[in-house]
Parts: C-alpha cells; structure tokens; sequence
C-alpha cells in the first residue's frame, strides 16, 4: 500500500519561505524505527506522522536524528493538508493527540490556529557560558526546564545580525536556543532558534517557541496578543496569545508537492 506523503512550508503565504515539513498520513502502524528512517530520509527540520484514532488522529513528530514532544509548525502544516484536501471542512476543529496531549486546530479567513501547551521561562542568571556562546552580554536569560534556554539581546538588529557557533551552542547545557528582542517595527518582537544537537542548525519558524515566547513576553509588553517574525533566512510570521494555561499560535501555510512512499518495509 502507498503512503502519501507531503512537503509543505509553514508559516508562509508563499512556496520556499516560512518553515518546511513533511506530513505522512498512516492508515496502519509503523514502527518508531520506521518513522525516524523516514525523517532521516526527508531531512527536513520535522516530519510529521498522523495515524487515524478515535475522533481525530494520533499526531508524532520526528527530527532527522529523534522524536520529539512538541512542534508546531509540523502541527501546522498536518492542519493545513487536512483542511486543503477535504478531510476536514474549514469550520470543523482537527483534534490530535500527541506527547504533550491534545492539541487542536481550527481555520479562520485563511489562517490556522493551534492550541497548543504553554511553556513559561524561568528568569535565570546571565551564564558565563551563555555569554560567550552568543559574543555579547544578553540583557536577560531564561531557561524552559532542561530543554530551551532563551536570551534576551539588546535589540532586534542583534538578533538579526547574530551568527551562531553550532560548536559552542551545542556544548551549551540546553539542546535549544532561543535568542529574542523586542522589536520597533510592526512586529512585537523577533526571535531565532537553534538546536544542532537534534539534527537543527537553525529552525526557520518555530511554533514551540513561541509557546515560551508569548509568557515571556507578556509582563515586558504588558499584553497578551502578539504578531511576531522569526528572522531566520527564510523567514515567518507568528500570531500567538496567550491564555491562563494554553498559547494559541496562528499561521498559513503553502503546500510545495504531494507524492507517496513506494517502499515501506519496516
């Protein structure tokens, strides 16, 4: 049996911009093996796996080199092959369950939005170690559990001007980067995001980021709804507000080529 199998850019309103995935669509159950050689075989940021189940579908994500609990533009772009090819109408709600529970996605004027988990940073001391990585003193530093630490700099032109050593990065005690500033443009604040250590050099628009990003910026900004850009080379626009314990991250998508797996041995 063939397996479709999608490349979509998320985060985008035009082919070769925002963040690529592709989205797998199961009708049986594949290994965990299976699907990281799948990924590994993509060589994309995140390939996503959706498998039928109950009322809406089992949802995994795979890097090239490991699973992983939480990804939202790969969440995005399965929300986006749903609705565009009619298995799902625009005013009906995608339910998936995932590592970090349910999460949803309904479509509104071209635009999709997940609800997804709320990650709030804890401010920490600037690390020496933080410092050097980064080439500068960053103005604050946060850390989300052992997983993303985040830091602060002095303006969006930094962060945009940054130019990352993967080696000291990934010797950093947090396999994710987050680097951030406010911004004086239409948007409300920028971001990049590094994680060379689970086969990402740099992500180029992040939804789980932004899970992190809308509480750490929601004392700072004094609001809870932000329009926001991450300022990798290909670039992408976020939507993201912030409830009591859920952030909702809103993005469009742009399916790139559809085809199929011809060889599925496990």
């Amino acid at each position: 049996m063939k397996i479709p199998i999608y490349h979509v850019d998320a985060f985008a309103v035009e082919p070769f911009r925002g963040n690529p995935a592709a989205v797998c669509l199961l009708q049986s159950e594949r290994s965990a093996e299976w699907m990281q050689n799948v990924a590994a075989e993509m060589a994309l940021s995140e390939t996503a796996f959706l498998m039928p189940r109950g009322e809406g579908y089992h949802l995994r994500w795979f890097t090239p080199r490991n699973e992983v609990d939480l990804c939202g533009h790969a969440t995005l772009a399965s929300a986006h092959i749903l609705y565009e090819f009619g298995f799902y109408e625009p005013d009906e709600t995608i339910k998936f369950q995932t590592l970090s529970g349910l999460i949803t996605a309904s479509f509104s004027r071209g635009t999709i939005e997940l609800d997804m988990p709320r990650r709030d940073p804890t401010p920490i001391p600037i690390p020496e170690q933080l410092t050097d990585t980064l080439g500068q003193k960053p103005r604050a530093a946060a850390v989300y559990r052992d997983q993303v630490i985040l830091a602060e700099l002095e303006d969006s032109d930094a962060v945009r001007a940054f130019v990352p050593d993967f080696k000291k990065i990934s010797a950093l005690s947090q396999p994710d980067l987050l680097i951030t500033a406010p911004c004086k443009e239409k948007y409300d604040f920028v971001s990049r995001f590094f994680s060379p250590t689970q086969g990402i050099l740099e992500d180029p628009v992040t939804g789980m980021a932004h899970c992190v990003l809308a509480p750490y910026y929601t004392e700072r900004l004094q609001k809870t709804s932000f329009f926001a850009f991450q300022a990798s080379p290909r670039g992408g626009e976020v939507w993201a507000r912030l409830e009591k314990d859920r952030v909702y991250i809103g993005g469009k998508a742009v399916t790139v080529s559809q085809g199929e797996l011809l060889r599925q041995k496990d």
